[in-house]
Formats: C-alpha cells, sequence, structure tokens
C-alpha cells in the first residue's frame, strides 16, 4: 500500500490509540502492528512519546523496522532537557538523546524544542547556544510564553535568531479548541494543558510545522481547516514542504480530522492522491464504517 508522498507530511500526535480500532485499524489489530499500519496511511507523527520517556534501544529497533524510509518522526527532546532549566546545562543529555534515536536515520526530522511558558525573552541566549550545538541538525521550536507573541521587540528577536539559524518556529493553533464550550472531562483536561496563544502562521524554513488542536465536533473545525488548507497549498506551491499534525481533545477523532484536512487540500491542490484505507475486514465494510 502506498501513503501520501510529499509534497507535504500529515499525521496525529502519536499512533498507539486503542480506540482507533473504531475508526482506522482492524478491529483485531494488535497494538505492538499500530505503527506499522499507521504507516501506512500517514507520513509523519508527532514524536510525543519522547517527550515524556526516553524509549528503550530495542524500542527505537522496532520503530525502525515499523517505519518506511521516507516516514517523518518530530521527535521532541525530553522535557527534563526543555522544561529543566537553562538548556545550555542540558547539552550533554540532548546529545545522549540524538545517539539513541540515531538509528532511525533521516526519519527523525525536524527534532522539536517545546518550550515551557516560564521560557521568557530574557532566555534567549541559551536557545541561541543550545541551536548552535546541534547546528546542521532539522530543528524546530515552540514557544508559549505571550512575549514571544505581541508583534513587539521580543517576537522580533526570536524570529531573527530562528531565521538566521535556518530553525523552524511551530505554529499551535488552538483556536478551535477554545471556540468549544463544553463540560465534557476530555475537552476540559485538553483546554486547561494546551496554551492558548495567538496562531502564528511561520514559514522560516523550507520545512513550515504546523500543530492544529481541534474541535471535538468535526464539522465546528471546517473554517479553521480552510484557512490552513490554503496556506499550506500556498506554502506548496512556493517548494516547501509543510508538516500538518491534527489533534482532537482526546485524540480518538484526530485520523479523521486528518483526513477531514487532507481532503480539503485536495480540493486546492488537484492531482494530490487520497489518504490510502486500510483494509479493515469485510464486517466493517457491511456495518458501513469505512
Amino acid at each position: 500500500m502506498n501513503v501520501v508522498n510529499p509534497p507535504y507530511y500529515i499525521g496525529c500526535p502519536s499512533w498507539s490509540e486503542n480506540a482507533w480500532r473504531q475508526s482506522l485499524y482492524p478491529e483485531d489489530a494488535r497494538s505492538t502492528e499500530f505503527l506499522h499500519l499507521y504507516a501506512q496511511v500517514f507520513n509523519a507523527v508527532e514524536g510525543n512519546t519522547t517527550f515524556y520517556a526516553r524509549p528503550a534501544p530495542a524500542t527505537v529497533e522496532r520503530w525502525v523496522q515499523a517505519q518506511p524510509e521516507h516516514f517523518r518522526f518530530t521527535a521532541k527532546f525530553p522535557r527534563e532537557i526543555s522544561h529543566g532549566g537553562d538548556l545550555r546545562e542540558h547539552l550533554g543529555a540532548a546529545e545522549d538523546f540524538l545517539q539513541l534515536l540515531a538509528p532511525m536515520g533521516p526519519r527523525v526530522q525536524p527534532l522539536w524544542l517545546q518550550l515551557p511558558a516560564t521560557f521568557t525573552p530574557d532566555r534567549l541566549g541559551e536557545l541561541a547556544a543550545f541551536i548552535d550545538a546541534f547546528q546542521g541538525r532539522p530543528l524546530a521550536v515552540e514557544v508559549r510564553h505571550m512575549a514571544f507573541f505581541n508583534k513587539g521587540e521580543e517576537e522580533r528577536l526570536l524570529n531573527r535568531l530562528l531565521l538566521d539559524a535556518g530553525v523552524e518556529r511551530i505554529c499551535l493553533d488552538s483556536r478551535p479548541l477554545f471556540s468549544c464550550i463544553s463540560s465534557d472531562p476530555a475537552v476540559l483536561l485538553a483546554q486547561s494543558k494546551k496554551p492558548k496563544v495567538p496562531a502564528r502562521p511561520a514559514a522560516l524554513t523550507l520545512f513550515p510545522q504546523v500543530r492544529f488542536i481541534g474541535h471535538p465536533q468535526l464539522e465546528a473545525n471546517d473554517g479553521f481547516v480552510r484557512q490552513w488548507a490554503l496556506k499550506v497549498a500556498g506554502w506548496i506551491e512556493e517548494g516547501r514542504t509543510p508538516y500538518v499534525f491534527l489533534h482532537t481533545p482526546d485524540n480518538v477523532r484526530a485520523p479523521e480530522l486528518a483526513r477531514r484536512f487532507h481532503r480539503q487540500l485536495t480540493t486546492l491542490l488537484p492531482g494530490l492522491p487520497a489518504l490510502p484505507e486500510l483494509d479493515r475486514g469485510p464486517e466493517v465494510e457491511q456495518l458501513g464504517l469505512l
């Protein structure tokens, strides 16, 4: 089965949702098969798992076997590096992390450095030193302190640092999530954890990075999806290769939202193939779930 090839990468925040047996994976799929199945449909995934825990070397080897060479895994630096104080004090740990992922080769790109809201503009020197230490490795940075979104000197300095270093600024669009008024625990949890920051559709490099945090009702995302499809289509026409990752509050419907985005993009880029469908068996087809 062929997956969508570049001109862009599309995926979800993870591949390991058991609930996706209802919409993406065959009902009888084993969890150890999920990544292999996921990579038959999507060509990229957010490396959230590495933010929370470093994988064992044997796990990395399994990932290598499950991912085709064209697949992209945007591995996040572990939180003890990105959230553990002065970035310059964690350069050794960061290099150890990269060595751990080395068997995955070019699949790991770009690396993501997700900085906390406590990372303020007066710490840009730390970021500059960190970037310089890993010069030559594809890197993208997400910031959450509001000073970096005020269109003032702090934001200008950040963007200039990243632009000069060839580092992308990750755009997180949480507008759809925060447009939802709900008592659903999954929505409330997502709203408590995700930053409510302005969307910044940056394209500082040839590889723009977008994280779209969706509304739980898929159709409520359509206006936002249309905006991003227009932006992504424009980037592709400029010769860039965007990465787009789609979330929902509990991520149960993230694959459906990703498909929804891709279908919108195909209306703007004639000839872009549809995302593949996994064979989910005759019973699923009879139930009309495909």
